[in-house]
């Protein structure tokens, strides 16, 4: 529990809410020490007291709270030693807000009995509250305030559960955990494990970074005895864990609970879309909006699932109802921007993006760390749709707007602008890019591996691997990723043996099975170069297991299996999983053409692998694809278009891009449309 929710539990009730009666409560005992005289006036003062606090608690009169002041006053003067009555004037203090003679009354109490239980009890709850007020050192001062009262409270009355509560969460406020455990555990054992004991021991185990052990903390209780906090808690601790599975039933179990619970509507609608379970998460945001009908973020989710299905134009209405409330949101300009461009209205595209680039632009790029993210996320978008419509130098100068962002943007940056080129085929500009970025800083890792990897492409491949090499400096982390850029190069030089022992240098330095993603993809598709299909599938599927949505593997492994015509209904579920994903990639555009093409769906290949050109026109696999998809609908003179300018680009491509055997069947292809051509114009008569 937060310390300002906690606070809560120990702060006096509110006046309004006190007990309303003019009954005396029952009167202090009589001290040996007292007389007839003392013990009797000390019982009509109190019971005066008594009678005016409860009239300045339920009618909130200052006159009655001045009164009831000095009747405790009077009732001490005539019993000095009772206890009872001094705590009786702290707690009416601080009942009134005065809580500085609150604070002065307990502790000279204190003083005179350190015992105490309800003087201690108080001054637990007036440092505790002050906690939320305080700032810098006077709140540190505040809390060892507040801990020295509840280590002496849980030493007087140990079997009260709230005091080690507050105690472990002021020991977490400290820093030490193992103490803070030590408390919720015994605030568990006198509890049973309830709500707030569980909670507040899962939290001390979620910032320690266990999530595992928040989940089997919280799920040891059987499911009968959970409240819905208990299963929200569990539902976010899968979230955080990646298991949207387990979240989406924890969410649902909160809901069965508590129906009207937004906040597990909200769980259990976001792990349905991570599960990819479009149908079933669009009801369950309609049903947010049902209970929250002005939420405007519930109607960008359900675009987005709209966008994902195809319906591109429902998606986009959709939006517009979001627009009306939020409508600077740059989450929604952004979906509205993929939108404009999927449906090809790349102007409008456009301009969403620049929009908000230049609303948000500040001169003296003094951008917070969130703002420069955003900022990051609408410039590569913005030369995305640049490269789609070819027009590399806007793409370029975009790129070089994120460089301007520094930190990790000014290598994504460099990176973008030397892919823009490469998408161009205009290979030197790409390495003259990447060589500018590694001479200006040589200390830089990314710098030198991306100059590296041009230099590899570009025929200099010993000194490219050289610099690969270079930068290998015994760290792990930084090692993996070497490696992994070693094997890609050793890869696209079709030095297959040589890009396996990098990998093998990799695999040991890959602890999670996340780091070991991209491994296994490159292993798979050394195989599938080498002709072990069989072999490379295994590594392909030993990553969709651990990434389900990895939308590079499911392209890949889906074109292998159209490539060789097997498998095909599998192959157009894993590339329309790819798709819905990403739906500008061109590849996986391609990659569903080609499946379609391979099932004999030439009109639907047709228009796929148009959308796919229209995306990338310098890919020479794309206009070859599309060129016989054309073909096998008669469409001769189009499919030659394709074909002829799929040799323009090869000539204009990397070594390392191009198959041999793809070329020549593909002048096989072309040579025999022309022959085909010419024989129809030649039967052709010419009526006079």
């Amino acid at each position: 529990m937060p310390l300002a929710a906690a606070a809560l539990i120990v702060s006096a009730a509110p006046l309004s809410a006190q007990k309303n009666t003019n009954a005396p409560a029952p009167l202090p005992p009589v001290t040996a020490s007292q007389n007839a005289s003392g013990s009797s006036a000390a019982y009509y003062h109190y019971g005066l007291a008594h009678i005016y606090e409860d009239l300045a608690t339920t009618q909130g009169r200052s006159d009655y709270a001045t009164q009831a002041i000095e009747q405790y006053k009077l009732a001490l003067d005539a019993d000095p030693t009772s206890t009872y009555l001094q705590d009786g004037l702290a707690g009416l203090y601080f009942k009134l807000g005065r809580i500085r003679e609150a604070v002065q009354v307990s502790q000279d109490q204190i003083k005179k009995n350190n015992d105490d239980l309800e003087a201690h009890r108080l001054l637990g709850r007036i440092y505790y509250r002050s906690l939320g007020d305080a700032q810098g050192p006077q709140q540190q001062q505040m809390v060892e305030l507040a801990r020295a009262e509840y280590e002496m409270l849980v030493k007087l009355e140990p079997n009260v559960a709230e005091n080690h509560l507050l105690l472990g969460q002021l020991y977490e406020v400290s820093h030490d955990s193992a103490k803070a455990e030590e408390q919720f555990k015994a605030a568990q054992n006198l509890d049973g494990g309830t709500e707030e004991s569980l909670l507040n021991l899962a939290r001390l185990y979620s910032e320690q970074g266990d999530t595992q052990r928040v989940v089997n903390t919280l799920t040891a209780l059987p499911e009968e005895d959970r409240t819905a906090r208990i299963e929200l808690a569990i539902g976010a601790s899968y979230d955080q864990l990646h298991k949207p599975k387990e979240a989406a039933a924890a969410y649902q179990r909160a809901l069965d609970i508590e129906s009207d619970n937004t906040d597990a509507m909200h769980g259990l609608a976001n792990a349905l879309l991570t599960q990819d379970k479009l149908d079933d998460a669009l009801k369950a945001y309609n049903n947010i909006l049902a209970a929250e009908p002005q939420d405007a973020q519930t109607y960008i989710k359900i675009s987005e699932i709209q966008r994902r299905q195809g319906h591109y134009d429902t998606a986009l209405a959709t939006l517009q109802k979001a627009k009306a409330s939020i409508p600077d949101n740059e989450e929604l300009i952004f979906n509205e921007a993929l939108l404009y461009d999927a449906l090809g209205r790349y102007a409008d595209a456009e301009a969403a993006l620049k929009g908000v680039l230049q609303t948000t632009a500040k001169s003296d790029n003094s951008y917070t760390d969130g703002e420069r993210n955003n900022r990051a996320i609408f410039l590569d978008r913005l030369a995305t749709l640049y490269r789609e419509e070819n027009k590399i130098d806007l793409a370029v100068d975009a790129y070089k707007q994120m460089t301007a962002l520094g930190g990790e943007f000014k290598s994504r940056g460099v990176g973008g602008a030397v892919d823009a080129y490469r998408d161009a085929h205009e290979w030197d500009k790409a390495e003259a890019v990447a060589a500018v970025a590694a001479k200006a800083a040589p200390q830089d890792r990314d710098a030198q591996m991306l100059w590296a990897g041009q230099l590899a492409d570009t025929g200099k491949a010993e000194e490219g691997i050289a610099l690969l090499k270079k930068q290998l400096n015994g760290k792990g982390p930084d090692d993996r990723i070497t490696y992994l850029t070693l094997a890609q190069a050793y890869l696209r030089l079709r030095k297959y043996d040589d890009a396996n022992a990098a990998l093998d240098k990799a695999e040991p330095l890959s602890a999670r099975n996340e780091d070991k993603l991209y491994l296994w993809f490159l292993r798979g598709t050394i195989d599938d170069k080498e002709n072990k299909k069989d072999e490379a599938e295994t590594w392909f599927r030993k990553a969709l297991d651990v990434d389900p949505n990895n939308a590079q593997t499911l392209n890949y492994l889906a074109y292998m299996f159209a490539e060789r015509g097997v498998k095909l209904p599998e192959a157009l579920t894993m590339i329309k999983k790819a798709v819905e994903l990403d739906p500008q990639n061109y590849a996986y555009l391609d990659t569903e053409g080609w499946v379609y093409f391979k099932m004999g769906e030439y009109a639907m290949a047709e228009d796929l692998l148009q959308k796919a050109v229209e995306r990338n026109a310098t890919d020479p696999t794309v206009h070859d694809h599309l060129g016989q998809a054309l073909e096998k609908q008669g469409k001769l003179k189009p499919a030659v278009a394709q074909w002829e300018r799929a040799l323009v680009e090869y000539s204009r491509s990397l070594p390392a891009d191009i198959e041999p055997d793809d070329v020549s069947n593909l002048h096989k292809r072309l040579d025999s449309a022309k022959v085909k051509l010419a024989k129809n114009a030649a039967g052709t008569k010419v009526m006079p």
